[in-house]
Parts: structure tokens; sequence; C-alpha cells
């Protein structure tokens, strides 16, 4: 029922002075026995996912652990610049855990929900990067901007979820979620693990003469 975020890396070589491309991609290949799953729409979460020891002093049936975040590098070349941005959502088997008595379908699909809605998050932040106008002078403050509304926006997410559904104690709140979320899910199907969407912008840049 609650989820982290991660912060991002960033890698610069070279300030660029006229011409910036921005190209934006999904990134996270799911790999056997790995501790980390990364979102793909066609994998749900099993109980063997939720490794870590139930904290039997909580008041929470399970615990999913999950986030977004980021990796970015510039790279100049013949006066020309490129902003490429990797985007990721994750899910932390380690972290995440379930009381026994808790383990069945019903709460399954409330915790995976709180997965889905950690990607519908990592939509928007994917969709505001998109329309971002980045320069070399204003990407490292504009990211920064842009990933903290996005975690809001999650934490309000998340947050509205256990709240509307009572942690999943309202089944037929619960049910409505269970629809709105999948319809949500549908119209936002913009990551493929396996063909990477990327969106790549130019804006032509002009610095600002120096004093």
């Amino acid at each position: 029922m609650k989820y982290i975020l991660v912060g991002f890396t960033l890698l610069l070589t070279q300030a660029v002075h006229a011409q910036l491309t921005t190209t934006v991609s999904w990134r996270g290949t799911n790999r056997s026995g790995s501790d980390t799953i990364y979102y793909n729409p066609d994998s749900k979460l099993a109980w063997n996912d939720f490794r870590a020891r139930p904290d039997n002093r909580s008041f929470a049936a399970a615990v999913t652990s999950s986030g977004f975040g980021y990796s970015c590098s510039m790279r100049s070349r013949n006066n020309k610049g490129g902003l490429n941005i990797s985007v990721y959502c994750f899910y932390d088997k380690n972290k995440s855990w379930v009381k026994p008595s808790a383990a069945n379908d019903y709460a399954l699909t409330h915790e995976q929900h709180h997965f889905d809605i950690t990607y519908l998050a990592t939509c928007i932040f994917v969709r505001k990067l998109r329309a971002a106008r980045f320069t070399p002078e204003n990407y490292t403050e504009l990211l920064d901007q842009i990933y903290n509304d996005s975690y809001d926006e999650l934490e309000r997410m998340q947050n509205e979820y256990d709240g509307k559904t009572m942690n999943g104690r309202l089944k037929n709140v619960q049910t409505e979620w269970n629809n709105k979320i999948d319809k949500q899910l549908e119209s936002n199907a913009i990551n493929s693990q396996s063909e990477p969407v990327s969106s790549i912008r130019v804006v032509p840049y002009s610095p600002s003469p120096r004093k």
C-alpha cells in the first residue's frame, strides 16, 4: 500500500550553444531472478514477489514498494546538442510484503493497482517531459521541477486510492476503482518494454549574451 520514489542521475559532458534535441524514452528490462520488476502492462504481480518480512505492528495487510525515476545525459557535436532522458517505473520485491492471512486474490488486485497507479503517474511524468522546452541553460532545473511535480501527483493519487477504498476494505468502492484504473491503463498504454517509445523534440536555442 506504500510506494517509494527514486532520484535521478545527471551526466553532463559538454554545454550546448545552438540547438537542443530532446529524446524521452522508456527503459527497464525484466530479468529472471532480479529483485526489481520494471512495469509491463502484460505482466501482473504475484504473492511470491512480496519477499520482505511482514510488519506485524502495521495495520496494513500488505505493502507494495514501487516508484519511478530517470537518468539523463547530454551530448554535443558540431554545435548541436542532444538531451537523452530515460524513464523507468519499478517494483522492489525486497521491500514489499504481505501478511500470510491476507494473501488472497482480492488483496493482490488491490496491491497490483498500487503498482498500476505508479505507472500512471510515470506516464504523467513522461508527458510533461515531452511537452517541456528544454534548453542547455534550464534543463537541470526544469527536470527537477517536473520530477517533483510528478512525485506530488503520485502521492496524491495513491492517497486518494487508499482513502476512497479504505485500503481495500470497501469492496464496492474497490470494484469501482478497479474499473477506473483499468480504463486509465488502456488510455495510457504508451509503455512497451520490448519496443520502447521515444519522443524527439528539437528546440532552437540562442544563448543569451553574457555580461
